[in-house]
């Protein structure tokens, strides 16, 4: 089997002021395609961002609307955002946008795109199944923030970033449940998983393809690493 990078590549990052970003797109397809021409592979799943919020917040302002079926919308939001990406990279792409972590693939393509799965799942989780699939040992996390805090960034000016944090320490700051549309670095329920399959997570702001770089080729970047 050939030896597969895998990336979360955040929702959030495919947009701006509400818009796709189409300066980031075009140099996240240069930078991969540069990637496997020097023979790497990757797996990339994609997450809902925007996409999903804006439905799930939508529908919501009509009617109560249950988990389950914000799970789903945020899901299809996942899949339409991860076909984009599959249609921009058409001509290195697997032609099917993963959605059933069990079902074989076919040859071994240099790149693989995937999405949300099932209600209770998020792109996180099925990064760190995809990771045990393919026998990875880390997942690189392309998120909008560098690092993993002790409170939200956004809202504290004194957070904390930790450049190393275990996965017993990054338990204590998150949430224990998955909730839909939850926005954290590495959510609840695959940081779990990802603990039990002694996988490393790196955290890294997604559109420093720089430092995104030099996560992936296992040097010191800048962001957070999550380790058991």
């Amino acid at each position: 089997m050939k030896e597969y990078k895998i990336l979360g590549l955040g929702g959030s990052l495919l947009f701006l002021n509400g818009e796709f970003d189409i300066d980031f797109l075009k140099k996240f397809r240069k930078f991969i395609l540069k990637e496997i021409k020097k023979g790497k592979n990757f797996v990339i799943v994609v997450g809902g961002g925007f996409t999903a919020r804006f439905y799930q917040m939508s529908a919501s302002k009509i009617t109560k609307v249950v988990d389950e079926d914000k799970d789903w919308l945020g899901i299809h939001a996942t899949r339409l955002n991860a076909h984009l990406l599959r249609t921009i990279f058409r001509e290195v792409a697997y032609p099917v946008i993963i959605e059933n972590i069990r079902k074989k693939i076919k040859g071994e393509p240099k790149l693989i795109f995937g999405a949300g799965t099932r209600p209770g799942w998020s792109t996180d989780y099925v990064c760190a199944l995809l990771a045990k699939k393919f026998k990875a040992k880390e997942i690189v996390s392309l998120t909008n923030i560098a690092y993993v805090y002790d409170k939200d960034p956004k809202k504290f000016k004194d957070a904390k970033p930790f450049k190393k944090i275990s996965f017993k320490e990054y338990k204590k700051l998150i949430p224990s449940q998955w909730k839909p549309g939850l926005s954290l670095p590495f959510d609840p329920v695959a940081t779990k998983l990802a603990e039990r399959l002694k996988l490393v997570v790196k955290i890294v702001f997604g559109k420093n393809l720089k430092e995104v770089k030099k996560a992936i080729e296992g040097k010191k970047f800048k962001g957070s690493i999550i380790y058991s």
